[in-house]
């Protein structure tokens, strides 16, 4: 992959590293010799980095969060939210003070202090508008950026988070406001794959992939990269790029279909990917007579629960629902006196790939090699991009490298 044209018409680079890439001082020290290498290339850098470590590490979000749960008293969420910002602090801190101990001029931000103002919905906050005022003053004085990610401020001056993934939307939307060139995630895998690894061991690094491809992918299992981050690079038509912050590897870039035309070679591939997604119920209630549509769906919006796979008929109404939300449902379809049946312990396995309803029969092989080695299709549903198949979680492994095998993936 040559991205040397678009590299070179850049002025700004927007880098976001993970917690195992900041946990180690040599793991630091490979994101030095990237930060380097832009330099090098007359770039200005700004960082966005993740907590320190996962789960057990000192200084961890999860290891924050426990902290707190101890005491044995439910903390405010407000509150929460000022300890879980805590630990991309500490992580901006740090590496900007590495890379002043090589001689890199640097600051850190929190991301108030980088002008990111949000919602002020605790937890899971969504950025409104950013002010990049001052990061701009900072790069125009040779310093690279480091923003902790994950957090803002919202408009009454308390500190919020953007929930699970919310660092790689920070480096997207820092990539939007600061009309960067190029956003690049960096992690700990050599880039976005053609399946989950530990369930088709054959799985490919993709060399690039669209930005609503990835986005299906995200939202129906894939983790590299959030989703609302892809959401808003397509938005700004900014390419990403997933590379691993320990190896060489070109890693994935993340473009729309022009832009990788223009950057890469157009894949003759069918299919982009397959990801599965476990710990789904799917859910049949037959009525002869009377509409309660209506009522189902306020309640459902009332307990916050999300269908998906929706099929409704005038009898019959199939969907599925998170396995977490089942007891919720439940109640719910009692106190409607609506009669009910479950399939539960189900996975739902989606084909992605944007030439699915341009190229003939891509639909007609899936359920074909699927059927043929007695995998039960419980349910199916597709987009302009995706094909989305139901089935027990005992077939899901055996789904997904079937369908691996038989688009050569």
């Amino acid at each position: 992959m040559d991205l040397d044209p678009l590299v070179n018409k850049m002025s700004i680079v927007v880098q976001k590293y993970g917690g195992t890439s900041v946990r180690t001082q040599s793991s630091r020290e490979m994101i030095i010799e990237n930060v380097k290498a832009m330099i090098e290339k007359d770039k200005q850098v700004v960082l966005v980095v993740s907590a320190i470590g996962r789960q057990g590490a000192p200084y961890a979000t999860d290891t924050l969060i426990d902290m707190v749960n101890q005491v044995g008293v439910e903390a405010d969420k407000r509150d929460m939210d000022m300890l879980m910002s805590c630990g991309e602090t500490i992580s901006s801190v740090i590496l900007s003070n590495t890379l002043k101990s090589h001689g890199i001029e640097a600051v850190a931000l929190t991301g108030f202090q980088a002008g990111i103002l949000t919602t002020s919905n605790f937890g899971s906050a969504s950025i409104v508008n950013i002010n990049p005022q001052r990061i701009f003053h900072f790069l125009d004085q040779k310093k690279v950026v480091v923003v902790a990610g994950f957090q803002g401020i919202d408009s009454e001056g308390d500190i919020t988070t953007l929930g699970r993934g919310g660092s790689d939307t920070t480096a997207a939307a820092l990539g939007e406001a600061l009309n960067a060139e190029l956003i690049e995630i960096y992690t700990d895998v050599d880039g976005i794959m053609t399946a989950d690894p530990r369930v088709v061991e054959k799985a490919n690094v993709l060399e690039s992939v669209t930005y609503d491809e990835i986005y299906q992918m995200a939202v129906y299992g894939a983790k590299v990269v959030d989703h609302n981050a892809v959401a808003i690079a397509r938005r700004a038509r900014k390419p990403l790029v997933i590379k691993n912050t320990f190896s060489s590897a070109e890693g994935t870039v993340i473009a729309d279909e022009q832009q990788l035309r223009e950057m890469l070679k157009e894949s003759k591939k069918l299919i982009t990917a397959i990801t599965s997604h476990d710990h789904v119920v799917q859910v049949n209630i037959e009525v002869e007579q009377g509409d309660y549509s209506e009522a189902l769906l306020n309640a459902l919006e009332d307990h916050h629960i999300a269908m998906d796979m929706i099929n409704f008929f005038e009898n019959r109404k199939i969907f599925t629902i998170a396995q977490s939300k089942q007891n919720d449902l439940t109640k719910i379809l009692k106190d409607l006196n609506l009669p009910f049946s479950y399939s539960e312990e189900c996975s739902k396995l989606t084909v992605v790939g944007y030439k699915i309803h341009v190229v003939p029969g891509i639909i007609k092989r899936t359920v074909m090699s699927l059927t043929k080695r007695d995998i039960e299709i419980l349910q199916s549903t597709d987009s302009n991009t995706t094909i989305s198949f139901l089935v027990k979680k005992e077939h899901a492994k055996r789904a997904v490298q079937i369908l691996h095998e038989e688009f050569e993936l």
